[in-house]
């Protein structure tokens, strides 16, 4: 059967985009589906105010009337005219077990870059930062989560016949939080906020945390800026994502540090695990899915760290003890039993010694690739 690969544009098209994972995995007991409106808003110009600094072209490729696989290819301009990066973005990889399918859908993506006269592809990743980003090369057998790509094995297989080579590799990991919090825990942290006269600070509601969203954001492009993935945080994005998430954030979940002057220089922000939540829902908020993201943040057993950013004056300094105590005792208020960690770089030691106490199990591992153009 012949093969094509279409360019898409329509919303019933991008519709349809976003749903083909959720067919090619629904039988699949960890996938977890993402809210379907909210993806195709993704893709929408008048709605992600990304591309008044990006471009995106989406592809379906199809087997007669099947679709069997799809792409987006993506030029990201802050990162290639002001950081100098000549790359050509892809993501939302996902096709059958058929290297042709993954070998065409690739393709639009080095034509798309070698017009545009960039240097090489990479990916998967989204937009920016703060989108999805890596391809699950470990942990095939685990629960994906809210912010995480979910992918057969061949996917890996498909790009290194194809000559794509690793470009970076993530590494997640897993734990039971201590009950009762070792008294160490109790000493250490006591200790940092004395050396660096720091203070924590506990939110009763979000409008009281409204006031540091800014900061945080100011403060994760601090933190990352060494990540091959990193583009600046701009403020568009800090306003969606505030609109977009804060609602589900449990003020008691977020932790936060100042400095003497009242300035914030460190925060953790954890959530209750949405995975389960999400697959219920299907895709759909309406009428039951938002129900069963309110269940799951009131009563759960699992959590994940989202986003921790701390001051490069104050990294390797411990300042994490600070906000892992008030974490830990959160989790035993709400009776979390099993956490899980964001993707970090392989390399990035540092951070990983922050779970060196909860003798953490490596259970996932996402790696994105690049090819020359």
């Amino acid at each position: 059967m012949s093969l094509t690969v279409q360019r898409i544009t329509s919303r019933k098209d991008i519709k349809k985009f976003v749903k083909f994972p959720m067919e090619l995995y629904k039988d699949n007991p960890y996938y977890v589906p993402p809210i379907i409106n909210d993806e195709i808003d993704n893709f929408d110009p008048d709605k992600n105010q990304v591309f008044q600094n990006a471009d995106c072209w989406l592809f379906l490729a199809y087997r007669e009337s099947k679709i069997v696989g799809r792409i987006a290819a993506i030029i990201n301009h802050l990162e290639v005219k002001e950081q100098g990066k000549p790359k050509m973005r892809f993501g939302w990889l996902d096709m059958i077990d058929d290297i042709e399918v993954t070998k065409a859908l690739l393709a639009e993506v080095r034509k798309i870059g070698s017009e545009n006269k960039l240097e090489y592809t990479e990916g998967p990743v989204g937009f920016t930062l703060m989108d999805k980003a890596g391809m699950l090369v470990k942990g095939y057998d685990e629960l994906a989560t809210m912010i995480t790509w979910y992918n057969h094995p061949y996917y890996k297989e498909h790009l290194e016949q194809l000559g794509y080579i690793k470009s970076a590799e993530w590494v997640e990991f897993k734990f039971i939080p201590p009950n009762p919090i070792p008294e160490r825990f109790h000493k250490f942290a006591d200790l940092i906020a004395k050396r660096y006269e720091l203070t924590t600070l506990k939110f009763k509601n979000i409008k009281e945390v409204e006031p540091y969203v800014d900061a945080m954001f100011e403060l994760l492009n601090q933190t990352y800026s060494n990540l091959v993935t990193f583009v600046p945080i701009q403020q568009y994005q800090i306003d969606l994502y505030r609109e977009k998430y804060l609602p589900f954030i449990n003020p008691d979940y977020l932790e936060c540090v100042v400095d003497k002057e009242g300035k914030l220089v460190a925060f953790a922000i954890t959530m209750p695990s949405f995975s389960k939540a999400l697959q219920k829902a299907k895709g759909k908020l309406w009428p039951f899915g938002f129900m069963h993201l309110l269940k799951a943040k009131k009563k759960n057993d699992r959590a994940a760290f989202y986003l921790i950013g701390i001051h490069p004056r104050l990294q390797g300094k411990g300042v994490t003890a600070m906000m892992f105590r008030n974490v830990t005792q959160n989790f035993m208020d709400y009776g979390i039993e099993l956490c899980e960690t964001n993707p970090e770089l392989e390399d990035n030691i540092a951070v990983q010694a922050l779970w060196k106490d909860y003798e953490p199990i490596l259970h996932k591992r996402r790696r994105i690739y690049r090819k020359d153009l």
